[in-house]
């Protein structure tokens, strides 16, 4: 079980299309820098992979690095999902980190 957060909404719109929103808490760090109370050097830290799947097929997938801000949001569509239908959004990152969320279709 990750320790970041990840929220998953999907719905039908009336187009019969699938709007799917989803926002991780993950600091996205690029590293390089320095921790001002201790002194440390801060690693990167950043998610690198992510995946939404939807009855067991990849609807949408993607290569993320350093460069996506703090906390990401994710938003896309998609054709062929009905009401009920289940939603899994995973993610990996650089430090061997992943989490993800499901959801059902409303």
């Amino acid at each position: 079980m990750s320790k970041y957060r990840t929220r998953i909404k999907a719905e039908l719109k009336k187009s019969g299309i699938i709007e799917v929103k989803a926002l991780v808490k993950h600091p996205m760090e690029i590293g390089g820098s320095t921790d001002l109370k201790t002194g440390m050097e801060i690693h990167p830290h950043f998610i690198t992979e992510v995946k939404c799947t939807h009855q067991g097929k990849v609807v949408m997938s993607a290569l993320w690095s350093s460069a996506v801000s703090k906390n990401p949001f994710c938003a896309f569509k998609f054709k062929g999902g009905a009401k009920g239908d289940e939603i899994e959004f995973t993610w990996k990152d650089n430090q061997g980190g992943k989490g993800s969320s499901l959801t059902q279709i409303k």
